[in-house]
């Protein structure tokens, strides 16, 4: 578990578009006025708190709600786009569940009971209520999620919150369910059957917006490539929150396991090796060429945890990842490669 947030650097711009002074808040939160100026912003959960405070007492009432809504896929964050990669929101919750475990002091909690499917956070460092435009942020990006997955205008049963009843209907508008307030948690609940509903953007082909770079580089290759190196493409576009199993590899080729197995075997390869080299290309991408994070990394590359990617990594490289960075870093680049963020509540 990691123990900082990350704040995306848009942030900083969609503040300013809902008129927020963003010196002054970030005065009034208590934090460092050039907190926007770093590459990576990360927070502990006492500075995320303050921060969204201060959001919340700067913006409009809906204010969470439109800060965890996206409209254009191609503003989202990997994770969300990883989340969407998933068969069903049912997975895509809990790929989105495992992917906070590993980045950051924060549990996302899933029951289902009596046909219903309840899904609160947990902030595990808080020593204070969690704001409420956060949880605002946190329910609308799951709508979103859900929305944008299944292509369909899904809507919740409804929304339990802790804060008492407001003046305005805004919950109601934006989730089009009905809203408990006054509740013992913070939840938002779905009906248990939307565990199964499928996405439409699952297996889609994601890598290109994941790693713009790494796939201009494979083209850029000129030779044709063998099958084994058609089998690593498909593998890394799959390879987003979870390790793929041979059989999914050979479905999406319209081959048998069997045949794929074999036609690796002319090339003189096993899918493991396969499996492994895929990994390795792409963890040297994400390390050299993008901002995310030791664990944000190891999610992307379908890890158990950062420590199993460290141990790999070690085996690859000879050294760390954060080593292993840091040196490639440090040597003189040709030209800035865009820097990808990911988008943490």
């Amino acid at each position: 578990m990691g123990r900082h947030f990350r704040i995306p650097g848009r942030l900083h711009a969609r503040l300013q578009e809902a008129g927020i002074r963003v010196p002054a808040l970030l005065q009034s939160a208590g934090l460092p006025p050039g907190l926007f100026d770093q590459p990576r912003i990360l927070v502990t959960t006492e500075e995320l708190f303050a921060l969204w405070c201060e959001i919340g007492r700067a913006g409009h009432a809906s204010i969470g709600l439109a800060l965890g809504t996206e409209a254009k896929a191609e503003n989202f964050d990997p994770i969300t786009l990883a989340a969407l990669a998933a068969p069903s929101f049912g997975e895509a919750m809990r790929q989105v569940a495992r992917y906070k475990t590993l980045s950051c002091p924060e549990e996302i909690h899933h029951e289902t009971h009596a046909g219903e499917w309840s899904i609160h956070f947990r902030w595990l460092l808080a020593e204070s209520p969690e704001p409420e435009v956060l949880t605002d942020l946190c329910f609308a990006w799951i709508l979103s999620i859900a929305r944008h997955g299944t292509g369909q205008s899904i809507s919740p049963l409804r929304i339990e919150l802790k804060r008492p009843a407001p003046k305005h209907r805004v919950f109601e508008r934006h989730f089009d369910c009905h809203v408990t307030y006054s509740a013992s948690k913070n939840s938002v609940i779905f009906r248990e059957s939307d565990t199964a509903l499928p996405f439409i953007t699952r297996n889609a082909e994601l890598l290109g917006m994941l790693a713009p770079q790494f796939d201009q580089e494979m083209k850029q290759t000129g030779a044709q490539q063998t099958f084994a190196e058609v089998v690593r493409t498909v593998i890394q576009r799959k390879l987003i929150g979870g390790r793929p199993k041979m059989r999914e590899i050979a479905r999406e080729l319209h081959l048998s396991s069997r045949t794929l197995q074999r036609r690796l075997q002319d090339d003189g390869f096993t899918f493991q090796q396969v499996m492994e080299q895929s990994r390795h290309q792409l963890a040297r991408h994400y390390l050299k060429n993008s901002m995310l994070g030791l664990n944000e990394a190891a999610y992307m590359l379908g890890f158990v945890d950062s420590n199993s990617f460290v141990r790999a990594f070690r085996t690859w490289e000879g050294l760390p990842p954060a080593h292993w960075r840091e040196l490639e870093r440090s040597r003189p680049q040709p030209e800035t490669t865009e820097q990808l963020e990911v988008c943490l509540t």
